[in-house]
């Protein structure tokens, strides 16, 4: 088959389809009519020999034959997008749609509060957070961004470390009151502790001491385990446990006594922010924009 400029018309509607959930919402997004937009999916479908969508009264979703030719064609739709902003000197400009693969401690206790200015800034671009409990292929998603906590295992993404967050062991002073306070790391393994799962592993994170060059592994236990930090630390304030968090989100809970800092000589662990892109050459300037921005807020906490 040769290149057909046709199937590269259907491609990018196919692909305002598939973002906008339906053929109503994709003939707004390319200023089509909705008969248009039936009309260029037919002609796709009929130009491959496939059926790429099944259709109902009420939704549209692809077939197995349409997800397969998505994803392969997805990838080169952006870079089409990118070089296409870079040629006609758009490329600092800051529009569209954002979609952020957000880590779920980072948007709800650092980010929250604070997007306002962002959108400010940028009037043109809307943003889309998503949490999942790992990051997958942010290309086939539809994902142009991703912040996370942890080492990168990545290799076809390019990564970026925003700062080294220090992570803090704390308890409620009711928590205290009834199981008394540990003076030393190593007593946790005698205490209630409120573990965390490690998406990666299926494991709760081993809890690790840093005091200057002195560095300690406790062993701990705990009858709850979580998935959402927030909810861990909503049960911390509670007096369920002891919990590991990172120190950024617990300020304000420290300083009103309603959280202690145990052992604030062993803040020397550091866990890592990075923000992870698909390894183009040129990332969009919505890209840029955004990872600068969560850059500016890291560094004044």
């Amino acid at each position: 088959m040769g290149f057909d400029g046709r199937i590269l018309s259907g491609v990018s509607v196919l692909a305002a389809v598939v973002e906008g959930g339906s053929f109503v919402k994709a003939a707004g997004l390319i200023g089509i009519t909705d008969s248009g937009v039936s009309r260029a999916i037919g002609r796709l479908e009929a130009r491959l020999g496939v059926r790429l969508l099944d259709r109902t009264t009420r939704a549209v979703a692809l077939t197995d034959e349409g997800r397969r030719f998505y994803e392969a064609v997805k990838p080169h739709l952006a870079g089409i997008e990118d070089a296409a902003a870079i040629a006609s000197g758009a490329g600092s400009a800051v529009r569209g749609r954002l979609k952020v693969d957000i880590d779920p401690f980072f948007l709800p206790l650092v980010l929250a509060g604070r997007l306002g200015d962002f959108c400010d800034r940028h009037p043109e671009l809307a943003i889309e957070f998503v949490t999942s409990e790992r990051v997958g292929d942010l290309v086939s998603e539809g994902i142009d961004l991703a912040i996370r906590f942890g080492r990168p295992r990545f290799a076809s993404l390019v990564a970026r470390k925003l700062i080294e967050a220090p992570i803090l062991t704390v308890a409620a002073p009711r928590y205290i009151e009834r199981h008394g306070r540990p003076g030393h790391p190593s007593e946790l393994a005698r205490h209630r502790c409120l573990q965390f799962l490690d998406p990666h592993t299926g494991r709760p994170y081993e809890w690790e001491f840093v005091n200057g060059r002195e560095v300690i592994e406790v062993p701990t236990t705990g009858p709850l385990t979580f998935t959402d930090p927030k909810s861990m630390l909503e049960e911390c304030v509670a007096g369920s446990g002891i919990a590991q968090v990172i120190g950024w989100g617990v300020r304000e809970l420290l300083a009103s006594g309603r959280l202690i800092d145990l052992f604030p000589d062993w803040h020397g662990e550091r866990f890592p922010l990075f923000a992870f892109h698909p390894s183009r050459k040129h990332p969009p300037a919505k890209v840029r924009a955004f990872v600068e921005f969560c850059g500016e807020i890291v560094e004044v906490l």
